[in-house]
């Protein structure tokens, strides 16, 4: 039998797990959640208008450093882990549908979460719809170039066996054409590095623990094994600096899109300039 359903990249339930194990550990210095936070907002900042219906979705943490605007908006709350969701009264997300009316919010905010998503543009959709017309989304993810270390490390441990260890990540360029394509307008996306140095292989596995980011592919895990871990810590040793520290890398791509309205400025029309960029720009020769 043919089955034309597209098999799934990441697992929904081993995603859910992780989130609802980091809410359990209660990380004392959720720092990399804490950059999201100042990262979106600082760009907030810049947005000059009144916002009366928020979403906020991902991991309730980050909501505690996240600087809204000024007034009385009425704030709703969503995310991916079931047991954050019951114990702090938020929506819970499931299946990658927003539950969610059409129209409903003039600004949301998304916190990581959907590099894991096995269809991110239906759900940029979903957002996009989910905002009244000149509404704005801001989100943040984790992208390509993060845990570049650890990730050349496991691969030199394993030699001819590598395993999927680290799911795929979104580089800069797609997450904006994304953004585009479905259907935002007015967009803005950049990228923003943190390098942290870490004493031991143990603290950075378990800052990914504590924030829930670790593997969330679909299908067995490869099994590692104590030879391959003896590996891994052997190269960990290679790669330290003179005082036994390895710097690791963590991308984080920040990005901005408007929802359509009839009223935002539009690009003018290809070919209606007045003014040659010949007689502006001054001539040169080789």
């Amino acid at each position: 039998m043919n089955n034309s359903t597209p098999p799934l990249i990441f697992d929904p339930k081993r995603q859910q797990a992780k989130l609802d194990r980091a809410m359990q550990r209660a990380a004392p210095d959720p720092f990399l959640w804490q950059r999201m936070a100042y990262e979106i907002s600082d760009r907030l900042a810049v947005v000059s208008r009144d916002f009366e219906s928020i979403l906020l979705i991902g991991p309730a943490i980050q909501f505690e450093d996240l600087v809204l605007p000024k007034g009385n908006p009425r704030i709703s709350k969503a995310t991916f882990s079931p047991r954050e969701a019951a114990s702090h009264a938020h929506t819970l997300i499931e299946n990658d549908i927003l539950p969610f009316e059409p129209a409903s919010f003039d600004l949301v905010i998304c916190f990581g979460m959907l590099e894991t998503l096995n269809d991110l543009p239906g759900f940029l959709i979903q957002l996009r719809r989910t905002l009244k017309p000149d509404g704005v989304f801001l989100g943040s993810i984790f992208g390509a170039g993060s845990l570049s270390s650890l990730k050349s490390m496991m691969i030199a441990a394993e030699g001819d066996r590598v395993g999927a260890r680290l799911h795929p990540q979104i580089d800069l360029k797609t997450i904006a054409d994304l953004i585009v394509r479905t259907g935002f307008t007015l967009p803005v996306a950049d990228q923003d590095d943190l390098l942290v140095r870490y004493s031991n292989l143990d603290r950075l596995l378990s800052d990914l623990r504590d924030m829930g980011i670790g593997n969330a592919l679909s299908g067995p895990r490869p099994y590692f094994g104590k030879a391959a871990y003896s590996a891994l810590l052997e190269q960990w040793g290679k790669a330290g600096e003179q005082d036994g520290k390895v710097v690791e890398n963590f991308t984080f791509l920040h990005f901005l899109g408007w929802a359509p309205s009839s009223d935002q400025p539009k690009a003018a029309r290809r070919g209606s300039a007045t003014v040659s960029l010949a007689d502006i720009l001054p001539s040169r020769s080789k």
